[in-house]
Parts: structure tokens; sequence; C-alpha cells
């Protein structure tokens, strides 16, 4: 069998893999990595318990939020949690609003299966106004040149929900620009 095929870019490493099955990545100390396309799949159950309010509000097309039910505190989350981390109370749902801010983001180079086809990919912290959180979520439709801590982003949801976090992905938001 022939020595796999070498290259200094991982997304050719990834395209390799799927014609051949193995590849070689040469990083930047000229070290040579062995990588090899082994897939499996394992079937997995899991509940979302409290939190499911919040994905089914993705399929629905809303971003629910947590509240502090206590009046003394009053926290916003943009994320589920059952209880007040500020507090300890307990917390009811919100609608957030479907635009925000880059409050930071990232590009990844490397992803999981899920994202293998859209590798690189950008992550960005949302921030909405009067919530005290940020939520986590891709950035698409533009590039990392174009990307700014501020910039306007409004939430996107797919029209074919699968109930996970990536039913859900934000744009710039082109009525602020």
């Amino acid at each position: 069998m022939p020595r796999p095929l070498a290259f200094d870019k991982f997304r050719d490493v990834q395209s390799e893999l799927g014609r051949s099955g193995s590849a070689i990545f040469r990083d930047a100390q000229g070290s040579e990595n062995l990588v090899i396309r082994d897939p499996y799949a394992i079937e997995y159950i899991h509940s979302y318990a409290e939190d499911s309010p919040f994905f089914l509000g993705l399929a629905e097309g809303k971003l629910l939020g947590s509240r502090c039910t206590s009046g003394s505190c009053g926290f916003r989350y943009a994320t589920p949690r059952s209880n007040c981390m500020v507090c300890g109370e307990p917390t009811d749902w919100f609608e957030l609003p479907k635009s925000g801010r880059v409050h930071s983001w990232t590009t990844c180079h490397f992803g999981s299966e899920a994202f293998l086809s859209e590798t690189p990919y950008n992550l960005a912290l949302v921030e909405f106004d009067k919530v005290g959180s940020l939520l986590l979520g891709r950035l698409k439709d533009c590039t990392e040149p174009e990307i700014y801590v501020g910039m306007p982003v409004v939430a996107r949801f797919t029209d074919r929900p699968k109930y996970r976090i990536t039913d859900v992905w934000f744009v710039p938001d082109q009525t602020h620009r």
C-alpha cells in the first residue's frame, strides 16, 4: 500500500480523508502526523428536561432566555437556567430579541463531524440589550475580515429543526449597517 499523501493545510487533509481514508498532516514544525478516517456511530438518547422549552422555542423561531423570579434580583440570562446563579431563586422563560451584537468571536479551523462541511466557521458570543449573559452561536454570511466586536447581528432559524443549538445561527444585521 502506498504512503498516504501529505498536506500542510488541514482542510486539504479533510478532503483527502473523504477520498482515500488516510492522509498526513505536516504541522508548522514539519512533523508528519498520520490522520485516518475511522467513522463510528452511536445512538445517544438525551433528555433536555427543564431546558426543553429553549429547544422547542428554536423550532418556532424564538430565542428563549431565563429570568430570575426574585423581585430583588431579576437577573436575565441568554441561556437556559433553572435557577439564578446570582441569588439561587427559580427562573422563568422570556423571549429574547432576535437581534444583538457580537461581544467576541473566533474562527474555528477544526470542527466536529457536525461542522466538517462548514469548516472553517465562525462562532460568536452574542450580547442582547438588558440581558446579563451571552449566547454562543455560529456566525454565517460574513467573512472573517468583516467581523468586529459590536457588529449588529440577527438570529436565523432552520426550517427543518433537529432540536439542537445548531437550529439557530446569526448573520450580520443589514438594517443596522
